[in-house]
């Protein structure tokens, strides 16, 4: 039940726990914040408050204000709210997750959307990711029976795809490699440093100080990306000015590189925007993809009548002795429903980027003013009970049996 009014007033800020002065509720988060708020949530609603230094956050912990939030008014959340450290790791918010909502902000995401990331482009790059993924297959069917750091392998194979994809090239070396393992350490750290608590975010007025030396340390890390990138960026365009790749592939940099020459005078792709979507790609989508394959293979061998099910579909559509390639993807509907119930239980972002309203607005009865920081707590969605029934978890075969009867629309 929602409040709707305040006596013919603007409606109230939501409940919240109540907080210290200055502090406000930061002496009392838990470092996992999703769950923490899934408990203040039990008590105070589905929409809550919290005072984070000096600014307001606001949690959402249902679908239907979720709905709210993300698609009645996704103009007015469109902006996300940045801390310091993701605006120095993107060259000033120049990517497509801190840009502002405005004409900039479109144009990366029809780079994105429309021209990088449509099927025609992903198909262009296919055997780039194949060829990986058969070499990652092949390097862990030789080390059979030995130990095997399945996390740290699947980041080196997917930040291995996403260069490949990127521009043509592999993070390698010794033993799956010196380099690689360098470059996850730059990766692990900036991400790390995207999910610590910095003063500077709670108190704008101390950000000149950076007192916890966050902004500081993001700065070396991005210098030392941004080299790479200009390294990468100048063979790529001494290939292209030699006559191009010899191997016919085409990677999504030289789509960067050709848009960025044929771009829109009044919004023009630049340099800049080339490198700060290429972080988005290469520190977004390598540890949050392997962390989610490793809850897979932890889920599936703690379940294993699952794991038997799994392995019997793969038998009799793809073969005992064969490779799966994406093209079994719809055929295996018991393993797409592997993936989609590991995706409920483990979102790779549990509260999402915050979300930052432009201008003061009404979510569930409730004011929310412009500025404030808004969370969106999809691992408490993912498991509402009043949704998701008996499920908690992968308990068994049923479970997936009946999200299959859903068909995923």
């Amino acid at each position: 039940m929602y409040i709707k009014s305040n006596k013919g007033g603007p409606p109230p800020y939501p409940p919240g726990p109540r907080g210290l002065p200055l502090v406000g509720n930061l002496p009392f988060l838990d470092p996992e914040l999703h769950t923490y708020f899934a408990t203040l949530a039990r008590r105070h609603g589905p929409i809550f408050k919290l005072w984070l230094g000096n600014k307001l956050g606001i949690v959402i912990s249902s679908s239907a204000l979720a709905r709210q939030v993300l698609k009645d008014q996704d103009t007015t959340f469109a902006n996300r709210d940045v801390p310091i450290a993701g605006l120095v790791g993107t060259y000033g918010g120049r990517d497509i997750v801190s840009n502002p909502y405005g004409p900039e902000w479109r144009m990366l995401r029809k780079v994105c959307a429309l021209k990088m990331l449509n099927n025609t482009t992903l198909d262009s790059v296919y055997d780039l990711r194949r060829r990986q993924l058969r070499e990652t297959v092949g390097y862990m069917y030789n080390r059979v029976g030995s130990p095997l750091n399945i996390g740290e392998q699947m980041f080196l194979t997917i930040l291995n795809v996403i260069t490949n994809m990127l521009w043509g090239g592999t993070v390698q070396g010794n033993e799956r490699s010196s380099l690689g393992a360098e470059f996850r350490q730059v990766v692990s750290e900036m991400t790390g440093l995207l999910g610590t608590p910095n003063l500077s975010d709670f108190y704008p007025g101390l950000a000149r100080f950076d007192l916890q030396g966050i902004e500081k340390k993001m700065n070396g890390l991005a210098r030392k990306f941004d080299k790479i990138f200009d390294v990468i960026i100048d063979q790529r365009l001494k290939i292209d000015g030699e006559g191009g790749n010899k191997t016919g592939d085409k990677d999504f940099l030289q789509f960067l590189l050709q848009l960025k020459e044929e771009g829109d005078s009044k919004t023009p792709l630049t340099m800049i925007h080339v490198k700060a979507l290429l972080m988005d790609m290469v520190v977004g989508g390598s540890e949050t993809s392997s962390n989610s394959i490793e809850f897979a293979m932890v889920e599936v061998m703690n379940k294993p009548e699952i794991l038997r099910k799994a392995q019997q579909e793969l038998e009799e559509v793809v073969g005992k002795d064969k490779i799966v390639e994406e093209s079994h993807i719809h055929k295996l509907p018991y393993l797409y429903a592997v993936m989609k119930e590991v995706l409920r239980l483990h979102p790779a972002l549990p509260l999402l980027v915050p979300h930052c309203p432009s201008e003061t607005c009404t979510v569930g009865g409730f004011t929310i003013p412009k500025g404030a920081r808004v969370f969106v707590n999809v691992w408490e969605v993912h498991r509402d009970p009043s949704v998701w029934g008996k499920c908690s978890g992968i308990q068994s075969g049923e479970v997936l049996e009946w999200q299959m009867g859903l068909q995923w629309k």
